[in-house]
């Protein structure tokens, strides 16, 4: 008998490109570019953060709402596997938006800091969690959402802290500054 012939790089790039495509995937093209929205929004919220010299900035904020929009794409496209004959296959969108706000909630206390009566980072933690769910709104496919979200949340940030601010500061009182102990003289 004549030698097995072996496979062609072709057929075996066939075959692997048909393992990482799931039926009903969503185009790379509308992927790539939820994402890319994902990572922008999510970046103006955490450029802010960055300029403020908060401890989540920039990088963070990105990084959140690009693994929100991930986790968004990767439960539509659970929509479309097919379960093991004889079972069913149960798919509840809302576990993800769960897990990713658990998740995203968990990150965001890790920013959060109390020293006394002071507590810092509550903003930032909200910021990132809001991040989360822009992210999702992004994979979602809902940009029109997403870009509201992210507009008022720089409405927030930036302008209600320019204007809040300065009224906070007039109205803070004084403090009295410490007296010298008795008989320290």
């Amino acid at each position: 008998p004549p030698p097995a012939e072996s496979p062609t790089m072709d057929a075996i790039t066939d075959e692997l490109l048909r393992a990482f495509d799931p039926v009903g995937a969503l185009p790379l093209q509308v992927a790539a570019i939820r994402l890319a929205a994902a990572m922008l929004l999510g970046g103006i919220i955490g450029w802010e953060r960055e300029v403020h010299s908060r401890a989540a900035g920039l990088r963070t904020h990105m990084m959140i709402s690009l693994a929100a929009a991930v986790f968004a794409i990767l439960a539509m496209e659970l929509v479309h596997f097919e379960a093991v004959p004889g079972q069913q296959m149960r798919v509840d969108p809302l576990r993800l938006i769960e897990a990713v706000t658990s998740g995203v909630a968990f990150l965001a206390a890790g920013s959060i800091v109390v020293s006394g009566v002071s507590v810092r980072g509550i903003t930032t933690g909200a910021s990132m969690w809001l991040c989360g769910a822009i992210g999702l709104a992004c994979g979602m496919g809902d940009l029109s959402l997403a870009l509201l979200t992210t507009a008022l949340a720089m409405t927030v940030l930036w302008l209600i802290h320019r204007l809040i601010s300065p009224m906070a500061h007039k109205l803070k009182k004084p403090q009295p500054p410490p007296s010298a102990p008795p008989g320290d003289s």
